[in-house]
């Protein structure tokens, strides 16, 4: 929106010219996000409190979150908010990508937030039927795959790369609609399965957005992508906008977040932000590259596969409870460790997903 205005402004002062960069861009992207999330923060979480919208806790849980049961929830919508609101400040809104991320954002977004809104203010505790959930989010899966399909500009759009190799893909042609649609509705899921303790799923997602914003700009870019041997999608690079949204808007509500927490995300936040970084990573055609930063998210997910699948098969579980950090946390590590250190995991693992991008 500011862009236009920039556009026009820099035919008469030159400075405007600045905001055309892309990586200004993403900074103001940033700040701008960050800004809206510590200044709304506060005014939300009171509103909360005045509304009595507290987290129900699990019973069967461990025993140190009993003391969590009250606490202000759906603070995702706040995330959602300060993405929203600065991406559509400073992105160029004629590019079609932005809008891709932007519409699967919201409806992912609205599935968690009726899901949300289900468990507490109507005290169903089954919130939405996980039928209708995993319908809407098929929806939402498969109508952004398949769009990204149709709009494809060149076979590099629908290949599959594989990292540390210079020259070697998959031609997926129409597999790419089912490998996308698993990617944002997995990924999606994900996140909402890592967010069960305080900030622990809300800082992976700032640094793996954040690094899939870098990965959007210089995929964007003709020049770094032929010099990193990366697949060139254009118009790819105005996703840093939405990344750096993404980042500081999270980086905020971490402010409120972190132990003990004073809001939790709630699946309107997990479920959005996990969906955003999936169609990102599908359009920058770098999935795999996703996999392993978001590292974190695969492992949360395996372990509820796991003990589900070894609980029907054999009637024993293999963790003490799943998703896996509750594991640790009955093996007795305290919150804040198991926090810190999955976050020690996620700085390792992003930064060797980055490492792909140079070993070729």
């Amino acid at each position: 929106m500011l862009l236009f205005l920039s556009e026009y402004l820099s035919q008469h002062i030159s400075g405007f010219a600045v905001f055309q960069y892309l990586s200004f861009r993403g900074i103001l992207g940033v700040l701008t996000a960050l800004a809206i999330s510590l200044l709304v923060g506060p005014f939300m979480i009171r509103k909360l409190n005045f509304y009595q919208i507290g987290q129900a806790i699990r019973d069967d849980g461990p025993k140190s979150h009993l003391s969590k049961s009250g606490t202000p929830t759906m603070g995702g919508a706040l995330i959602l908010v300060a993405i929203f609101t600065s991406t559509l400040l400073w992105s160029d809104l004629r590019n079609p990508f932005v809008w891709t991320v932007l519409v699967v954002t919201a409806i992912f977004g609205a599935v968690g937030w009726v899901d949300d809104y289900r468990k507490v203010i109507q005290r169903n505790s089954r919130g939405l039927p996980a039928r209708w959930k995993y319908f809407w989010q098929s929806i939402a899966g498969l109508g952004a795959a398949i769009f990204l399909y149709v709009t494809a500009d060149s076979p590099v759009d629908t290949q599959l790369f594989f990292p540390f190799f210079k020259n070697v893909s998959w031609q997926m042609g129409a597999f790419f609609i089912v490998l996308t649609y698993f990617v944002i509705v997995g990924s999606s899921n994900a996140v909402n399965l890592t967010d069960g303790l305080d900030g622990l799923a809300i800082l992976p997602t700032v640094m793996v957005g954040a690094a899939l914003g870098l990965i959007a700009y210089l995929t964007g870019n003709v020049k770094f992508a032929e010099y990193l041997h990366i697949p060139y999608v254009a118009g790819a690079g105005e996703l840093i906008v939405i990344c750096g949204s993404l980042a500081g808007a999270g980086l905020g509500f971490l402010w409120f977040n972190t132990y003990p927490a004073q809001v939790f995300m709630g699946d309107v936040g997990a479920l959005a932000l996990g969906a955003a970084l999936g169609t990102v990573a599908v359009i920058t055609r770098h999935e795999i590259v996703f996999f392993i930063m978001g590292g974190i998210f695969v492992l949360e997910t395996v372990s509820v596969i796991l003990q589900v699948a070894s609980f029907k098969l054999t009637g024993r579980r293999i963790f003490r409870m799943a998703p896996i950090h509750h594991h640790f946390e009955l093996k007795g590590w305290p919150e804040p460790r198991v926090i810190v250190r999955f976050w020690i995991i996620t700085v390792m693992l992003v930064l060797f997903g980055l490492a792909t991008l140079k070993l070729r």
